[in-house]
C-alpha cells in the first residue's frame, strides 16, 4: 500500500529558509523566560532570555544564545561566572525591563544581591543557578552558551512567566 501523494505548497510567511519565517514559527513556540546575569568590572549585567536549555544532567549543563551586538553580551564574553533566573508570572515588568535597551535594569526597583562568584542572584524569582561557563560557541550573529551548573536554589514560588507572541504571558488553567 503506497501513501497518497500530494503536492506540496509553502505557506506564504517569508521565503524558504528566511529570518522571517524562522520567527514567525517560533512565535508559536511558547518559552520559558530567564534572567541572565553576569559582573562586569564590579558592576551586575543581565539581559531577558527564551533560549534557555537543559543540555544535560551528569554534568549539570545549560545552554542559552546571546547575540553578539547586544550590550550585555561583552560581560556575557568575558566572566567566568553567570546567573541564571527563572522568572514567575508575577515578574512580567522585570521580564520587560531587562529586555529593554538602554533601561536601568539593577536600579532601585531591582532587588538583588551578589551571590556564588559575585554573580548578581535576582530576589523573588521562581529558581536560580550560578554556573561556570563551559564555552562559547559561535552561531550567526549569536553565540551558544554552555554552562556548568555549580549552585543554585529551585525553592521559590509561584508559576512560571512564559513567552509567546511577541508578548510575556502566564500560564492559564
Amino acid at each position: 500500500m503506497t501513501a497518497p501523494t500530494a503536492q506540496f505548497s509553502p505557506p506564504s510567511a517569508g521565503q524558504p529558509g528566511s529570518p522571517e519565517l524562522l520567527r514567525s514559527v517560533f512565535r508559536r513556540h511558547a518559552a520559558g523566560v530567564a534572567v541572565i546575569t553576569a559582573q562586569e568590572q564590579g558592576r551586575p549585567v543581565g539581559f531577558t532570555a527564551t533560549s534557555l536549555n537543559s543540555v544535560s544532567a551528569d554534568p549539570p549543563l545549560l545552554s542559552f544564545t546571546i547575540g553578539t551586538g547586544a550590550s550585555s553580551w561583552p560581560a556575557i564574553r568575558d566572566s567566568a561566572y553567570i546567573g541564571v533566573h527563572i522568572l514567575g508570572e508575577h515578574q512580567q515588568e522585570l521580564a520587560g525591563l531587562f529586555a529593554r535597551s538602554g533601561a536601568d535594569r539593577f536600579g532601585e526597583a531591582t532587588g538583588w544581591t551578589a551571590g556564588p562568584y559575585g554573580v548578581p542572584v535576582l530576589d523573588g524569582v521562581l529558581a536560580w543557578l550560578v554556573c561556570r561557563v563551559v564555552t562559547r560557541v559561535p552561531a550567526g550573529e549569536h553565540r551558544v552558551i554552555i554552562g556548568e551548573v555549580v549552585a543554585g536554589d529551585p525553592s521559590g514560588a509561584g508559576r512560571p512567566l512564559l513567552y509567546h507572541q511577541g508578548r510575556f504571558n502566564a500560564l492559564r488553567d
